[in-house]
């Protein structure tokens, strides 16, 4: 059955970095865009960041206005993985970090087939 597990999550000042990862099974991974979503204490869960699948417009990524220019995505279809780079991290950043198959790579991206996995929890933090 479809499994995702994210890893990689920390405390972390503000300024640093960490890499996140997500690692897939039990679906064919190349075909599939891949989506990192957070959600903050409080909150709703949000969009962060996307990248296409293998076809069509191969290689395409998104990015919330909120990460862009600090976090980039990748995925290594050879692995089943798809890993968030996050760069000079934000206090706002905190939050539990979860990927997923997403419908297609977009703005308004959400959620395909499969549950939530645990997600993984960053912390921002002086």
């Amino acid at each position: 059955q479809l499994q995702l597990v994210e890893s990689g999550g920390g405390l972390v000042q503000p300024g640093g970095s960490l890499r996140l990862s997500c690692a897939g099974s039990g679906f064919i991974f190349n075909v599939n865009a891949i989506g990192w979503f957070r959600q903050a204490p409080g909150k709703e869960r949000e969009g962060v960041s996307c990248i296409s699948s293998s076809a069509g417009s191969a290689g395409y990524t998104y990015y919330s206005d909120s990460v862009k220019g600090r976090f980039t995505i990748s995925r290594d279809n050879a692995k089943k993985a798809v890993y968030l780079q996050m760069n000079s991290l934000k206090p706002e950043d905190t939050a539990v970090y979860y990927c997923a198959v997403v419908v297609s790579c977009s703005p308004g991206m959400s959620k395909s087939f499969g549950s939530w996995g645990q997600g993984t929890q960053v912390t921002v933090s002086s």
